[in-house]
C-alpha cells in the first residue's frame, strides 16, 4: 500500500503521524511511504531522517493526496483540503467528528474511509490511541491552569501549591478518566487541594486507593459541581463520551458564583467542550475571559510538546496502521473489532452512532459495509 504522511496545517500543530522508525517498519512490511516535505520538523525529525529508511520526500500535499491509498495524519482534514480527498481513500487520524457538522458533510461527500484514532476501542473499553494524548493533556491542564492563575495572565494571583502558613489553591477536576487522573497527579504533586468527580463508583474506589490524601474523589452530580466550583481556583473539564458530543456540565450561571480570576481549562473541547461558555482557542491565543473567569480551550494541547507527544502517539498508532496497510481496510475491520470500532464515516455512510446522533444523521453499522 502507498502510505501518505502529511504535514499538519491546523494552527500551531507540530506533531507528525509517523517517525523515521515507523517508516522503517512500514518499509519492512513492503509498503511505500510518502512524506510531505517538512512534515516532521516541528517534532525534531528533518526530511533526511525520513529519507534514510526509505521514505520518498514529496514537495506538496496535493501530490501526497493524489498518490496515497492511506493518509496518516494527527488531525482532521482542514477546509482547504476537502477537495483533495478521494473516494475510497483511507484517512486515519484524530477526527472528533461529533464537534463539526461541516467536516462530517465534507467526508461524506468525499467518499473516503475515515478511521478515527479516538474511537478505536479495546474489549476492556479502553481507548488505546486516545490514552497517550490524554496522559499528556492531563498534566498540561494543570500546568496551564497554574500559569493563567498568575495575575499578569488574568488570574487572581494564587500559587496552586501554597507555601508554609498559606492555604494551597483548590483544583476541581470533572471526570476521573485518563485525563482526570493525570491532571490529579500533577495537581496533587504541586500540593493543591484536589477534588476529582466521576459518576463511576468503581473508578472512584480506584482513585481513593491510588491518589494521595490531598486528592478527594467524589461522586459527580450537578449539586456537587455547583458547590465545589465556588471554591475552585482551577476547574478542569476532563469528560469524555467516546466519539460523541460532550455534555455541558458547567453553565454560564455557575460562572457568576466563582472567584473572579479563576481558570477553566476545557480538555473536552475537541468533542464540543463541557463548559457552556467554551469556544475553541489556539496556542498563540489560548485564553479569553467571560464574567471574570479565564477560559483556556486549546483543542490540540499536546501539539505544544510535540517531541514528547509524537513519540507517545506513534508508539500507539503504528501497529494499527501496519495492520490496515497489510490487510486493507475491509479485511482489517473484519478481523479486528478494535479497528472496526474506529470506523466513523465509510463511503459516505456514518458508521459511528455517536457521530450520527450528534447532528441527527442516519447511522449505518460498519458490518453492513463489509
Amino acid at each position: 500500500m502507498i502510505i501518505g504522511v502529511l504535514k499538519e496545517i491546523k494552527t500551531e500543530e507540530n506533531r507528525v503521524s509517523m517517525t523515521p522508525a515507523s517508516v522503517e517498519i512500514m518499509k519492512q512490511e513492503g509498503h511505500t511511504v510518502l512524506v510531505e516535505k517538512g512534515a516532521g520538523t516541528g517534532s525534531g525529525f528533518e526530511d533526511a531522517a525520513f529519507a534514510k529508511p526509505g521514505a520518498e520526500i514529496i514537495d506538496t500535499s496535493q501530490e501526497v493526496f493524489q498518490r496515497a491509498e492511506m493518509i496518516l495524519r494527527v488531525k482532521e482534514p482542514q477546509t482547504s483540503e476537502y477537495p483533495l480527498l478521494r473516494n475510497d481513500q483511507i484517512y486515519f487520524s484524530y477526527l472528533h467528528l461529533a464537534a463539526s457538522e461541516e467536516l462530517i458533510q465534507a467526508l461524506r461527500k468525499a467518499g473516503t474511509v475515515n478511521i478515527a484514532y479516538e474511537t478505536i476501542q479495546k474489549a476492556s473499553g479502553s481507548l488505546p490511541l486516545l490514552t497517550p494524548m490524554s496522559e499528556i493533556a492531563g498534566p498540561m491542564a494543570i500546568q496551564e491552569g497554574a500559569k493563567y492563575l498568575e495575575m499578569v495572565q488574568g488570574g487572581h494571583g494564587v500559587l496552586l501549591g501554597g507555601v508554609p502558613g498559606v492555604d494551597p489553591g483548590t483544583v476541581l477536576i470533572i471526570g476521573g478518566g485518563v485525563v482526570g487522573i493525570n491532571a490529579a497527579k500533577m495537581a496533587s504533586g504541586l500540593g493543591a487541594k484536589v477534588y476529582v468527580l466521576d459518576i463511576n463508583l468503581d473508578r472512584l474506589r480506584y482513585l481513593s486507593d491510588v491518589m494521595p490524601p490531598n486528592c478527594i474523589p467524589l461522586m459527580s452530580s450537578p449539586a456537587t459541581i455547583r458547590k465545589l466550583i465556588q471554591e475552585a481556583d482551577v476547574v478542569v473539564g476532563a469528560v469524555l463520551v467516546p466519539g460523541s458530543r460532550t455534555p455541558k456540565l458547567v453553565d454560564r450561571g455557575m460562572l457568576k458564583t466563582m472567584k473572579r480570576g479563576a481558570v477553566l481549562v476545557d480538555v473536552s473541547i475537541d468533542q464540543g467542550g463541557c463548559f457552556e461558555t467554551s469556544r475553541e482557542t489556539t496556542h498563540s491565543q489560548p485564553t479569553y475571559t467571560i464574567d471574570g473567569i479565564v477560559h483556556y480551550a486549546v483543542s490540540n494541547m499536546p501539539g505544544a510538546v510535540p517531541k514528547t507527544s509524537t513519540l507517545a502517539l506513534t508508539n500507539a498508532t503504528l501497529p494499527y496502521a501496519v495492520e490496515i496497510a497489510n490487510k486493507g481496510w475491509k479485511k482489517a475491520m473484519k478481523e479486528n473489532p478494535e479497528i472496526r470500532s474506529g470506523a466513523n464515516i465509510v463511503n459516505g455512510k456514518i458508521t459511528y452512532r455517536g457521530v450520527a446522533d450528534a447532528f441527527g444523521f442516519d447511522y449505518t453499522p460498519t458490518e453492513k459495509l463489509l
